[in-house]
């Protein structure tokens, strides 16, 4: 019995309400985002205005006049150096002493280009250093350099003029050093203003963006939590049976929106309760109704039973007896029967036993997936083997040959079954054989990924009598026959119980109507272990035509 379907209810359902106006939560979030950023490119042009201030004051500091001080002290004792020894030369008349003369004069060359080099850009302190090198020059041209190519010992009152002509320089290195000295604390001077400014604007954009951070969690919390909490708490209410609470409906647009919905929900939730429970008091009646037929179906299933028991044993012994007394009758009167009669009582034996064929096979169909239903692990090759001792003799007497794979694989299932459908195949291709030639059979295997899960697709191929296409769905009906039993033998149960078996394993079986020079059969079985499949290799199976069915 089907299941109630759960009808809905008949009124439509109530149109949605038009969407609510006004900023959403991403409008609103945008927004402050806008702002954020704006925020962010203001601070990060100013910070970076000021720290490059700061660098170019404390690179001009640390590059410039900090070198160029120390040069101008580098040429302070360079020409003293020269000074005292040329001093010391005319004293002593020692050409050893003018030593420290002639290594003033190469530290004066490197100390004034190292100091022309590092203030270039300062005009002032150029003019500082020329008016230094022109003083310089005076007193060699005036003093020294007359004094060293004379040589000799002089008076002091050629020493006192000479250091009357010397301390000239030292005023010109004496403004130069009180310029260097006054560039450098004004260098130090800005750079530390502009560093105690980035340090304040950092300080300012530190605390905007904490107060844009404090705006925005109550942002979050005004115009996102407190509604969503609002829903939250009315949908439990209404989750725990309270069905005629409304769902309140604030906030931005896109939240009430979101409100509406869960509100209509909840009403077309309440509107098809009722129907729910008219449903479900009606689902708990066909309960009853198929409770009442389980229980009816076991009982038949008993009964099914019980008779499958009598028609083994007890429908079978009358029809042993009727056979038996028609033997005894023919042997003790048969000179008393004419022809007829003797054909008569062969007919009644013959049908006796046909019955008791009729009545095993049918056992043997209906006890396929309910009596003989094991689950294992199968080696194909071996219940090959099996149904094929069991076919020997048939083989042998019409000189059959049959063509098998190398490896067939494992699937699961009941190995009784599958011998039985090897067994029914490979005969049924045997016994349907061409008068004109020896029956061929042919088993091919191959493994279809195609589909999933994935199955092995078996082929029994045979070069028999054939079945014309029209019959390739009549031959797997049960006691369905295409040929007289004259003609051959059976019950037409053969491939009835080869598609049950199959059908129980799982696969499915056909006749392949292309196959035009005998019988194709083909079924499927699935893959024992499909995550494992890829690992088996596929055997190969000549090429062969295919067997014939009854």
């Amino acid at each position: 019995m089907e299941a109630p379907h759960v009808t809905a209810p008949e009124e439509p359902p109530a149109p949605l309400a038009p969407a609510p106006r006004g900023l959403t939560v991403q409008a609103w979030f945008m927004l402050a985002l806008a702002v954020l950023g704006a925020m962010t490119l203001v601070a990060a042009g100013v910070g970076a205005a000021l720290l490059s201030r700061s660098t170019d004051a404390g690179n001009h500091l640390v590059d410039h006049i900090d070198p160029a001080r120390t040069e101008a002290f580098q040429l302070r004792t360079a020409l003293l150096d020269q000074e005292t020894g040329v001093r010391g030369y005319l004293l002593n008349d020692d050409r050893n002493l003018l030593e420290p003369y002639h290594r003033g004069l190469a530290a004066e060359k490197k100390s004034t280009a190292a100091l022309d080099r590092l203030m270039h850009h300062v005009p002032e302190t150029l003019a500082d250093l020329r008016a230094t090198e022109q003083a310089a020059d005076d007193w060699r041209a005036k003093f020294a350099t007359a004094a060293v190519s004379t040589g000799g010992r002089t008076d002091s009152e050629a020493v006192e003029r000479g250091k009357r002509h010397f301390d000239r320089i030292r005023e010109r290195l004496d403004v130069l050093q009180d310029h260097l000295t006054r560039q450098q604390a004004e260098a130090r001077t800005a750079f530390g203003q502009a560093r105690s400014e980035r340090d304040q604007v950092f300080a300012a954009v530190l605390i905007a963006f904490l107060l844009t951070g404090v705006c925005l969690a109550v942002l979050l919390r005004v115009a996102v939590v407190r509604p969503l909490t609002a829903v939250r708490l009315a949908s439990r209410r209404v989750a725990q049976g309270e069905f005629d609470h409304a769902i309140p409906q604030t906030g931005p647009a896109d939240l009430r929106s979101l409100a509406q919905a869960v509100e209509a929900m909840r009403r077309r939730t309440v509107s098809e309760l009722a129907a729910s429970r008219h449903n479900a008091a009606e689902l708990r009646r066909r309960t009853q109704d198929l409770d009442a037929q389980a229980v009816e179906l076991r009982r038949s299933n008993a009964e099914l039973e019980q008779f499958a028991y009598v028609a083994s044993h007890d429908l079978q012994e009358p029809l042993r007896k009727v056979a038996s007394f028609c033997q005894l009758l023919e042997k003790r009167y048969g000179e008393r029967f004419d022809e007829r009669g003797t054909q008569y009582i062969a007919f009644a034996v013959d049908g006796a036993k046909r019955m008791q064929i009729l009545i095993n096979d049918l056992l043997t169909f209906s006890r396929v997936g309910r009596l003989q239903d094991e689950r294992r692990t199968v080696p194909l090759d071996g219940v090959l083997d099996r149904a094929l001792d069991n076919l020997a003799t048939a083989i042998e007497a019409g000189d059959a040959g049959i063509d098998r794979p190398e490896r067939l694989p494992e699937v699961v299932g009941d190995p009784t079954l599958l011998a039985m459908l090897w067994q029914n195949l490979i005969g049924n291709a045997v016994k349907f054989r061409h008068p004109d030639r020896p029956p061929r059979v042919a088993i091919t295997v191959d493994r279809d990924t195609s589909v999933e899960p994935p199955h092995w697709t078996f082929t029994v191929t045979d070069n028999g009598i054939g079945v014309p296409p029209e019959f390739a769905e009549k031959v797997f009906v049960i006691f369905q026959r295409l040929h007289s039993r004259d003609s051959y033998d059976g019950t037409g149960i053969g491939l009835s119980l080869c598609k049950k078996i199959v059908e129980h394993s799982g696969g499915r079986i056909w006749i392949d109507t292309s196959h035009t020079d005998g019988t194709r059969l083909a079924f499927t079985l699935p893959v024992r272990d499909a995550g494992n499949a890829s690992t088996e290799s596929d055997p190969a199976v000549p090429a062969t035509t295919e067997g014939s069915v009854p």
